[in-house]
């Protein structure tokens, strides 16, 4: 086993394929020939992944699901089993700590390793990657990882997705500039379609095109961006791999089976996120400092309102209080077919915070809320209702999709 490599850094970024329909795949191995999506089979839903049959029909996350069963009339659409994905993904991560301390989490799917300096202990990259590869498979019963290896966490997040599915791609610091080149400008990190379009406008279409360019010229094209745009296309990302890296954000999104226009129904949608998230910040020992309030009208008209609270806090009741306080910001008038809700400014609980003389933040409630828990932990979700809500009819669980995220990220298009 060769070990030789004396590259300054090793990082490691490994993403699984297709993850959501390869978990499904994975329980349901009769689903393997099929195109197959995750999402709610309602036209009003939306696709969180497809695999890769039904992707050679144009279906792919975030499409409504309406257009996805347009373009493949045979496809199969199962709903989201996030627990069932946050316990493939723990073992997944599981693994990579078996070769490094430094693992950053990006999502459920993916993550970054630095393993600098181990090449003595696990071998070279690629005997590491394929090591990765084969482990991951092993653990989780079967699902696919593809590698990517590089000096940097760009090179090696683009990489990973080089050659997808199962895939394993490793780019010396020599060859990464070249290699990078002819790649599109949508590649580079931070170039959404906007600035894709920015870039095509100006004459740039690949990375070579945007390392090659008059550095003056583009910023005066681009902006403050420019500059690390064009230490991206030469290969230079200074970021480290953070394992301490905490969300910025989670959210609890709500695809209604029928548009809304009540305050008091969009309260009640929001009363159930709130339960979700204050759940799920109690569950990661986390606070947050800001609510933030999401809807989409049927026009598909996305709006937004936020808050900052003055205590960091995991009760229910007052995320749900404040999230029903920004629903007095909106223009009254519009129907909604989505509500979201979402907490930002997120720190572990036990950080220092100062205390608000006159807020015991939460008092009973979040002594209640520690009840429901432990009660929903033994006999499951839903087992216990809340008193305020025995005498609503919104209470009785509807069909619409509520869809979790992380970072305000949902896509699991890899």
């Amino acid at each position: 086993m060769s070990t030789d490599c004396n590259w300054p850094n090793i990082i490691v970024h490994a993403d699984l394929d297709a993850f959501y329909a390869s978990a499904e795949i994975l329980d349901n191995p009769k689903l393997a020939e099929l195109p197959l999506v995750v999402g709610p089979r309602s036209n009003r839903g939306v696709v969180l992944t497809a695999n890769y049959i039904a992707r050679r029909y144009g279906v792919h996350s975030a499409m409504p699901m309406a257009e996805a069963l347009q373009r493949c009339p045979d496809l199969i659409a199962v709903p989201p089993r996030f627990e069932r994905y946050q316990e493939l993904s723990r073992l997944m991560m599981g693994v990579f700590h078996n070769y490094s301390p430094n693992v950053e989490a990006i999502s459920l799917d993916e993550a970054f390793l630095d393993c600098t300096g181990a090449t003595a202990l696990l071998g070279d990259p690629g005997t590491i990657g394929k090591s990765i590869r084969k482990e991951v498979a092993e653990h989780t019963g079967g699902l696919s990882v593809s590698v990517g290896i590089s000096s940097t966490k760009f090179v090696a997040k683009v990489a990973s997705g080089y050659c997808k599915p199962d895939g394993l791609t490793i780019v010396s610091p020599e060859e990464a500039v070249e290699w990078l080149d002819p790649m599109p400008v949508s590649t580079l990190w931070g170039a959404g379609p906007k600035t894709t379009r920015r870039f095509e406008q100006i004459g740039l279409y690949t990375i070579g095109d945007v390392r090659r360019a008059d550095s003056e010229w583009l910023s005066r094209m681009l902006g403050n961006q420019a500059i690390n745009f064009q230490r991206l296309s030469n290969a230079q990302d200074i970021r480290e791999v953070s394992s301490g890296r905490l969300s910025r954000s989670m959210g609890s999104d709500r695809t209604l089976n029928r548009d809304v226009s009540s305050k008091h129904e969009l309260a009640e949608h929001l009363r159930r996120s709130a339960e979700r998230l204050g759940s799920r910040l109690r569950r990661k020992s986390l606070l947050a400092g800001g609510v933030r309030v999401r809807l989409k009208t049927s026009r598909f008209e996305l709006l937004t309102r936020q808050l900052a609270l003055p205590q960091p806090t995991d009760v229910t009741d007052i995320l749900w209080q404040t999230a029903v306080g920004l629903l007095n910001r909106f223009e009254e008038g519009k129907t909604y077919r989505l509500v979201g809700l979402a907490v930002f400014d997120m720190q572990p609980s036990d950080a220092p915070i100062q205390k608000d003389l006159f807020n015991d933040n939460g008092g009973d409630n979040g002594k209640l809320d520690r009840v429901i828990d432990a009660v929903e932990e033994k006999y499951g979700t839903g087992s216990l209702i809340r008193a305020s809500r025995l005498g609503d009819k919104s209470a009785v669980i509807d069909q619409s999709v509520t869809l979790d995220s992380t970072d305000e990220t949902l896509s699991d298009e890899n």
